[in-house]
């Protein structure tokens, strides 16, 4: 049986750890390594977005970095329960014109017994920024130890 520590129920401790592994997970732009976090049958909506199933998640990633460029993600906890999580999320990339965009997201999370989300609910916004009004400046890969957090940020 795949596990994927923290375990449910969560604690404060506990979610800060998914939260941040998801981050970890996703700043790395590798759509197989991000599904193995979900569950086969993981049911997602993000934007207007409905996917559904691993294949179908690395399916969604891989298009997702290929049009967000140079993307760089920050996620932080804004309540958790049993076997849910909700995170607040900032991440900012660029497009193949070279327009650069901070989007704003909300998260649902909720895992099953093994840790495995089942189901993922974002809603994100995105702004058009300046490339000298961007905050996130960290190499390509996980945001660093010492790198500030949303609320360090003012974001």
């Amino acid at each position: 049986m795949n596990q994927r520590p923290p375990l449910p129920p969560f604690t404060s401790e506990s979610a800060a750890m998914k939260a941040r592994a998801a981050e970890d997970a996703w700043n790395t732009r590798d759509p197989e390594r991000v599904s193995l976090a979900y569950t086969e049958d993981s049911a997602w909506r993000n934007r207007d977005r409905f996917v559904t199933g691993r294949d179908e998640i690395v399916a969604f990633l891989t298009e997702k970095w290929r049009r967000e460029l140079e993307y760089r993600l920050i996620k932080d906890v804004w309540a958790y329960g049993g076997n849910r999580i909700a995170v607040r999320f900032v991440y900012e990339s660029r497009d193949d014109d070279g327009q650069w965009f901070r989007s704003f997201g909300n998260e649902n999370w909720e895992f099953d017994e093994n840790g495995l989300m089942r189901r993922r609910l974002a809603s994100i916004n995105d702004v058009p920024i300046l490339e000298s009004e961007r905050l996130f400046h960290w190499p390509l890969g996980p945001r660093p130890d010492d790198h500030p957090g949303l609320t360090g940020l003012g974001l």
